[in-house]
């Protein structure tokens, strides 16, 4: 039988409703690809994708969602499975993030600062729909949009969320983000080895269609990619070539 292939994640990064990119997380950085998103998402599902990440970065800044309105549009008007990270910072807040559609919430911050309130949404609206968010910067975590590096090790942040339960990890090399060199292929073997049984969604680096290949030799369970697309780097018709996707 056929190693299960890992699942493809495009992501859509929102800045004022428009569809960008970032280098290292840098808002000074920030690249315009589209100015309407959800035709992007409309175009991720016509070409054969099921699963986005949309990323509020005006909400991870001013710490509280802000572009509920794309979120609301991508679902009416695709059936993707959307996970949503960017300024959920309270219940009220994850509340209306669920409300506006997603299908599972990104805690990233919020898992930092006040990891007792992430147990409790784990508790209250299961592992499937809250995912950790681990953003990391030399091994040690960063938070608030990535303009913050704490003193929390990685191995030791994630440990304590799967002694409560969570089941899928999304965690993003901030020092590859946007750069185009590659994933972090140390660390993603490194996670995979101490949480066996955890699905750890890779994010930050990818330049090539090769790096699919190289994360799933890991044993990642998927993959996050934006720039190398958007710049052209990876094209669809590869993707679909090496058996990652189909309609």
């Amino acid at each position: 039988m056929d190693k299960k292939k890992i699942t493809l994640i495009p992501a859509i990064d929102i800045i004022d409703g428009q569809c960008v990119r970032l280098t290292k997380g840098d808002y000074r950085t920030k690249k315009v690809y589209f100015n309407d998103p959800v035709a992007q998402a409309q175009w991720f599902e016509q070409n054969g994708f099921k699963r986005l990440h949309l990323v509020d970065l005006d909400g991870a800044r001013q710490r509280q969602p802000v572009n509920l309105h794309v979120l609301e549009d991508i679902k009416r008007r695709t059936a993707l499975t959307v996970d949503f990270g960017g300024g959920i910072a309270s219940r009220e807040s994850l509340q209306s993030v669920l409300n506006a559609g997603a299908d599972m919430v990104t805690a990233g911050s919020i898992a930092v600062k006040q990891p007792d309130l992430v147990w409790q949404w784990l508790a209250h609206f299961g592992p499937q729909r809250i995912l950790l968010g681990a953003d990391v910067k030399n091994r040690f975590i960063a938070i608030h949009g990535w303009q913050e590096k704490t003193q929390i090790e990685i191995f030791t942040f994630v440990q304590s969320f799967v002694n409560t339960g969570v089941k899928t990890m999304i965690c993003t090399d901030v020092s590859r983000d946007g750069m185009l060199q590659g994933p972090n292929l140390e660390l993603y073997a490194a996670l995979r080895a101490r949480f066996p049984k955890l699905k750890i969604i890779a994010s930050g680096g990818v330049k090539e269609v090769q790096d699919f290949d190289r994360l799933q030799k890991i044993g990642v369970d998927g993959v996050i990619f934006g720039k190398a697309f958007y710049e052209g780097r990876i094209t669809v018709e590869e993707i679909r070539n090496r058996g990652f996707l189909s309609y």
